[in-house]
């Protein structure tokens, strides 16, 4: 258990720098992360990163709530198997709301087969990459300063990869080399061009640029509803490691 929580925690570090919030706060260890000019909630979250944390729940929970109403933002938890089972259990008596759960999935790049992978070169312009990737998704389109604020702030090596058909671009992902790890992040296929091999095409890519690069194993985040994505990062090779989900109070509370 201690070797598994070791590897959440450092997972877990890796995804704050690999999607840097603004502001952090600690509030022993539970972090605050807050950011103005995006609205992502793994960018606005408390994540609790210590199971051992859970002293005085009640009135931290009471500091971080006015700590995100003074940003403008709800208080949102994030909880990883590093959460509190205390916390759990008080979120649980109150009614707190459990969504979106995501799947954090790992791959050792040394059992897949990049060898028919096409050599991308990573994008310098991050401009380009967030116009093509709010281009290909649903992502509002004024989140546009926030997203470049982010990917600029990323301090670990970020590849950023566009794959075009003639003058249309059809998918998009971020990969961030973090040491021996490689994080996948922001995949999109433009509408009219899923199921064709994109998605897989640009990810083995990103793949090949993150070992070429010296990544040993690579890791991403998956919404656990997304039975595409699961299917499609399941085929590479890609294996569940743990889970995380949200939490909000219920209105009115």
């Amino acid at each position: 258990m201690m070797q598994f929580l070791a590897q959440v925690r450092r997972l877990e570090a890796v995804s704050f720098r690999s999607f840097p919030s603004t502001s952090t706060h600690y509030d022993g260890t539970w972090a605050l992360r807050l950011t103005a000019g995006h609205p992502a909630k793994r960018l606005n979250s408390v994540n609790p990163l210590d199971p051992s944390d859970h002293a005085f729940v009640d009135a931290r929970l009471e500091l971080a709530k006015r700590r995100f109403e003074s940003f403008g933002r709800p208080l949102v938890f994030r909880q990883s198997p590093l959460a509190p089972r205390e916390l759990e259990s008080l979120l649980d008596d109150r009614g707190w709301i459990r969504f979106d759960e995501s799947i954090v999935m790992m791959l050792d790049l040394k059992t897949v087969d990049l060898s028919n992978a096409q050599d991308y070169v990573p994008i310098k312009d991050i401009g380009y990459w967030v116009d093509s990737f709010l281009e290909l998704s649903d992502e509002a389109k004024n989140t546009k300063p926030g997203l470049f604020e982010v990917i600029s702030s990323i301090k670990p090596n970020s590849g950023l990869f566009v794959k075009s058909v003639g003058d249309e671009r059809v998918a998009a992902v971020r990969c961030v080399h973090d040491n021996d790890l490689a994080g996948i992040f922001d995949l999109v296929t433009g509408r009219g061009f899923q199921r064709q091999g994109h998605a897989r095409s640009l990810v083995l890519s990103a793949l090949k640029w993150a070992k070429i690069s010296g990544a040993r194993h690579a890791w991403l985040q998956v919404v656990a509803e997304n039975a595409s994505a699961r299917e499609l990062y399941t085929s590479i090779g890609f294996r569940e490691l743990y889970r995380y989900s949200y939490r909000m109070a219920p209105a009115g509370s």
